[in-house]
């Protein structure tokens, strides 16, 4: 009889799972717990930190992936004008850390509330396009667009050039799968090139030294090149192998900054190599491809908009981060998926891959 119960109980809680991706996920999981013990000087705290938002952020991906794509939609207009009023709230109330203001205490924790839209805004714009999916003219685009613009602007002004970014491409994203013209992506590509000068002069001093320093990170070996210089000394003494876990000494003697966030593809490249990194490449690739095979088959425009957009946002992600720390980009603010310490992030995370189960769980 008890054998029974556990058995229904257990089917109960993995049947809105994808276990695939539930498998891909905890694989990410374990290297980054072990990664984070490292990083952290084999201090507990954050572990069990992320423990916990770990485990909020799987009840909640439950609790998504059990909910119809239908019934999530209806959700995105409150989140979407939550999420804004939420970034107004951190304009005039915000906490100011390292000269930028994007956190808002609530007490008992800090919330990043331009981590929520890079969900809330493809949730809108999927929503928007699903409601005049038969009626779709022109202007539905300038509409969309000026969805976008209002919170990438908020975000911008705090100022995080980054996730203002990652959130402008979420959005784009859903333009892109709802078929927006190629004559206005080229067309809107080729106004992109030719505004460079005039976004140049309005990048804020320290964003244009990030970019002049990703060229040429030793013009200034102490200061703003010090990241990039540090991440790329760790990343090259890795080798093929690694120097092997906990025996990272540009790690250790505290020469990688912001280790355990932006810059933990660093501490994971010097300890395990090469290797690791193909081994990380591998499960991050299974991830996209499991999320594909979703997009690929989702059954209404919401769906196929939200998971294409949510696949692609993983990609860049993954990719930007990657990017900086190799020194191929500019330093920005984007943490390694799934990897880096960070409470909103992991939640938001996990919000997107509960999303994908709930739009895989529709054709079964």
């Amino acid at each position: 009889m008890q054998t029974s119960l556990i058995k229904r109980v257990w089917q109960q809680i993995k049947e809105p799972l994808d276990g695939w991706l539930m498998l891909f996920l905890g694989l990410i999981f374990v290297l980054s717990m072990v990664l984070l013990y490292s990083a952290n000087n084999q201090s507990f705290d954050k572990i069990d930190n992320k423990l916990i938002y770990t485990s909020l952020s799987l009840i909640i991906m439950w609790i998504i992936a059990r909910m119809r794509p239908q019934s999530i939609m209806n959700f995105a207009p409150p989140i979407y004008g939550l999420g804004v009023l939420l970034l107004l709230a951190v304009h005039f109330k915000g906490v100011t850390v390292n000269g930028s203001t994007r956190w808002l205490e609530l007490g008992i924790t800090r919330i990043q509330p331009s981590e929520i839209m890079k969900i809330a805004l493809p949730m809108m714009l999927a929503w928007f396009f699903q409601k005049y999916e038969l009626s779709m003219r022109w202007w539905h685009y300038l509409v969309a667009a000026l969805l976008m613009a209002v919170p990438s602007a908020l975000v911008l002004k705090q100022p995080d050039l980054g996730t203002t970014l990652l959130i402008a491409a979420a959005g784009l994203f859903v333009l892109f799968f709802a078929g927006l013209p190629w004559k206005v992506i080229f067309a809107g590509i080729g106004l992109g090139a030719a505004s460079l000068p005039i976004v140049w002069n309005l990048l804020h001093d320290y964003q244009r030294r990030r970019v002049l320093t990703m060229i040429d990170p030793t013009t200034d070996p102490l200061g703003d090149g010090y990241h990039i210089i540090q991440s790329m000394i760790a990343i090259g003494s890795g080798g093929p192998w690694g120097k092997g876990w906990l025996n990272g000494t540009q790690t250790h003697l505290d020469y990688i900054p912001e280790r355990t966030t932006d810059f933990i593809f660093a501490v994971y490249s010097e300890e395990f190599g090469l290797a690791g990194n193909v081994l990380l490449l591998v499960l991050y690739l299974l991830v996209l491809s499991r999320a594909m095979m979703i997009t690929a088959s989702a059954q209404t425009l919401y769906g196929r908009l939200m998971a294409g957009s949510i696949t692609l946002s993983f990609f860049v992600y993954a990719f930007v981060n990657m990017g900086m720390v190799s020194g191929i980009l500019p330093v920005v603010g984007v943490p390694l998926p799934f990897m880096s310490y960070g409470g909103t992030a992991t939640v938001t995370l996990f919000v997107g891959m509960g999303m994908l189960m709930s739009i895989s769980n529709l054709k079964r």
